[in-house]
């Protein structure tokens, strides 16, 4: 896959708009653990970020899935983690399943403001008990009439304190797990929705996280993505592209706590010499950035037989299970050479230390990611025998 001049204006325009719209707020985000999703998502809508491979109809940019890589890759730009990841919820989290199986009527009222920016959205997927194994949701939607009625709750909620609507995962019959699964748009202003609570957490401070209740929620059976039954199925494709999202975006912050540290360490004086005269330490740099390229080639890769037509369900897996392994290598890494100064809160290699931790257990952890990558190479244990 190579970047065109095309590629490179949207990165240049993106660029421009974190560094006027979003870094100079970036510490009183993280300070205040939430940032103004709905006043930011409106700016990135009426510029195109948000819809650039959805469809043309519905306000988006018709581009083919490298855009959004050029546009997760750049988004590491941003001086903290949490704002990127909100923005990719929106973008390549909620929206894939909607965009490509929902209806012509749900897409003009729920996707249309998601690319515009009038309206955020969420993924409501994991649950207390259900995480990485996404078969063992215990959320229901029972038919009743024209709706269905929903219960259950929802965990690790990126957006959804100010989320519009989200994009529910539930069990809609008691067929089997992977044939059981509906995905449904829940309005969250819906009688019965509720906020269980705010969930704080190590790292990825600027973006808000919740648990979320639905009693006796009723929504219309229109309302539901698809086909129903084929839920499971629409959020194993959304995952592909969650993935290799979560590859691209990672990319320029592990490269920005790469080159910090050679900044410091070239100024950092020990012994009567700059720190980066150690042979050992620009030697673990260098190896360093070859494993940050090799993710690159790897995410690259994946996207340009994805934009073919074809599965990449186990490359985005290599793709996300080695962006989750360099996020908390390379930033632990890094921090070491800062010294003290590493272990103080406002060192951008610690906050990065912070957020990247996440990367080896959001959308898949680790040991999910190499069973899917085991199942593709036909070596897991046959669980009949």
């Amino acid at each position: 896959m190579q970047f065109t001049h095309e590629h490179q204006e949207l990165q240049r325009s993106l660029k421009r708009f974190i560094d006027s719209e979003i870094n100079p707020h970036v510490d009183d985000w993280e300070t205040a653990e939430m940032f103004p999703a709905k006043e930011l998502f409106k700016k990135m809508g009426a510029l195109g970020f948000l819809g650039i491979a959805k469809p043309t109809q519905f306000g988006g940019l018709g581009l083919d899935y490298s855009y959004a890589m050029a546009m997760a890759e750049t988004l590491g730009h941003i001086h903290c983690a949490g704002v990127p990841m909100a923005i990719g919820v929106q973008t390549d989290m909620a929206t894939p399943a909607l965009a490509r199986f929902g209806s012509d009527e749900l897409r003009a009222q729920f996707l249309a403001p998601a690319i515009s920016g009038e309206a955020v959205a969420c993924i409501g997927v994991s649950e207390q008990g259900a995480g990485s194994d996404v078969a063992a949701i215990k959320t229901y939607a029972r038919k009743e009439g024209d709706d269905y009625v929903i219960n259950g709750s929802k965990m690790w909620i990126t957006n959804s304190l100010q989320a519009d609507w989200m994009c529910l995962l539930a069990n809609t019959s008691d067929d089997a797990a992977h044939r059981n699964k509906s995905l449904i748009i829940v309005p969250m202003d819906a009688k019965g929705v509720s906020v269980g609570m705010k969930i704080r957490k190590i790292g990825m401070n600027a973006s808000d996280t919740g648990l979320i209740y639905f009693d006796d929620v009723r929504v219309p059976q229109r309302y539901r993505i698809g086909d129903e039954g084929r839920g499971f199925t629409y959020q194993m494709l959304q995952f592909q592209e969650e993935r290799m999202w979560a590859a691209a975006s990672n990319l320029q912050m592990l490269m920005a706590c790469i080159d910090s540290t050679i900044d410091y360490a070239r100024e950092r004086k020990l012994f009567g010499a700059s720190l980066l005269d150690n042979q050992w330490i620009h030697f673990k740099l260098a190896e360093l950035k070859t494993e940050v390229e090799a993710l690159r080639a790897l995410t690259y890769r994946a996207c340009e037989l994805y934009i073919s037509g074809q599965d990449v369900t186990e490359l985005a897996s290599m793709a996300k299970l080695k962006a989750g392994r360099l996020a908390r290598i390379v930033p632990d890494a890094c921090l070491q050479f800062w010294g003290g100064m590493g272990f103080t809160w406002e060192n951008p290699v610690s906050r990065f230390y912070r957020d990247g931790r996440l990367a080896s257990i959001g959308g898949g952890a680790d040991e999910v990611m190499l069973s899917i990558i085991c199942k593709y190479m036909n070596t897991l244990p046959d669980r009949k025998a």
